[in-house]
């Protein structure tokens, strides 16, 4: 059994640990869960995401309570075995993550042999996660491009503090390239070449680095009298013009039925230009805005045009939250991803890569730093 030491971080490395323990067969026992957190120990997310993969794979589980700080996992069979486990349904039961819960689970897809189907029930559209756009328009057309084959769905939205929301996963056996985000390729052989440093520099417009902006605003329904999607939606618009990121940038306003009353402004960085499998890579990031019902659109605009900016003075392919949730991809795959800098997160997950047998690493240099993998099976 591979024992794990949680306390230097937070829910990525449980997450990230269950991941792991289905794909290889291992059991694992990690002490410490969260254990830099204010309130140390699972939440219901994190709950959420060890059922599921524990329903995939008939797991042992001990430690899986609220608060729990040691977390025995013990998988009895491969995720989508045939006769197996091939629908599975959680309920957050708060506004927990469900868009975390689906990063848990779409590695699976690498040893499937028959689909899986996942039914959500959480936070979709969250504070300190994803939103669904940034899971469908970001992370998922990269991941399809590495040869992915996943898609997830919106059911219902949910926002903070109800939740409530589902989201539809189904992920069938794939395989995978090697994670390679340097254009023209080469990025194992010159890792880090590519990234700048954790200082960042002048920001360079995104149309200058082959990448097209989106503006996405989605407001629960109550919210529409007020027309607030359409004001965050055009208050980012004219951010981002102003600071001469993108211009001319395409936003959509929309509004869904919800429990709770709530915002989501995501940027997408769109960097395939239509691209398919095999096109170099470019820039592909995203930066996400949450606000309640006394959401201030300019001020949501401008915060979020900020993290924007920042990432724009650098020359990394992602950000920084993206770099952290590829670790697992790359020891799956292999590959180098520069990063805009080298993130407790970032830290934390590599540590917890390389207890499971992968060769994952980070290579610093004057000029940035990339994660770098190479396979070990």
């Amino acid at each position: 059994m591979i024992e794990l030491d949680g306390s230097d971080g937070g829910g990525q490395l449980v997450r990230t640990a269950l991941t792991l323990s289905a794909l290889r067969g291992e059991p694992f026992r990690m002490e410490g869960v969260r254990g830099d957190r204010s309130t140390p120990g699972l939440k219901r997310q994190h709950l959420a995401c060890v059922e599921a993969v524990a329903a995939l794979t008939d797991a042992a589980v001990e430690g899986d309570a609220v608060g729990s700080e040691t977390l025995t996992f013990e998988p009895a069979v491969e995720p989508g075995s045939p006769g197996g486990p091939a629908d599975v349904a959680v309920d957050v039961g708060t506004a927990g993550s469900v868009t975390l819960v689906a990063d848990t689970l779409l590695p699976l897809a690498v040893r499937l042999r028959t689909p899986v189907r996942a039914s959500l029930v959480g936070g979709t559209d969250v504070r300190w996660a994803p939103s669904t756009a940034y899971l469908r328009r970001v992370k998922l057309p990269l991941l399809r491009r590495l040869g992915l084959d996943a898609t997830v769905d919106p059911v219902r939205r949910g926002f903070y503090p109800a939740g409530g929301g589902e989201l539809a996963v189904e992920i069938r056996p794939s395989s995978l390239d090697p994670v390679d985000l340097r254009p023209g390729g080469d990025a194992a052989s010159n890792p880090g070449s590519a990234a700048a440093s954790d200082a960042g520099g002048e920001a360079t417009p995104v149309t200058g680095r082959d990448g097209r902006a989106s503006v996405h605003a989605i407001a629960a329904a109550g919210l529409e009298a007020d027309d607030v999607a359409e004001r965050v939606a055009e208050a980012t618009e004219a951010e981002l013009d102003d600071r001469g990121i993108v211009d001319d940038v395409p936003a959509t306003a929309t509004y869904a039925d919800a429990d709770s009353t709530g915002v989501a402004l995501t940027v997408a960085i769109d960097g395939d230009s239509g691209a398919g499998r095999d096109a170099d890579p470019a820039p592909r990031a995203g930066f996400v805005g949450y606000g309640g019902a006394d959401a201030d659109p300019e001020s949501l605009a401008d915060t979020t045009a900020d993290a924007v900016e920042r990432w724009a003075g650098t020359a990394a392919p992602v950000d920084a939250h993206l770099a952290d949730q590829l670790v697992v991809w790359l020891a799956l795959a292999g590959g180098s991803v520069p990063t805009p800098r080298v993130t407790d997160h970032v830290r934390t997950n590599v540590a917890l890569v390389r207890a499971f047998g992968y060769d994952v690493s980070i290579d610093r240099r004057p000029d940035g730093a990339s994660v770098v993998a190479e396979l070990t099976d």
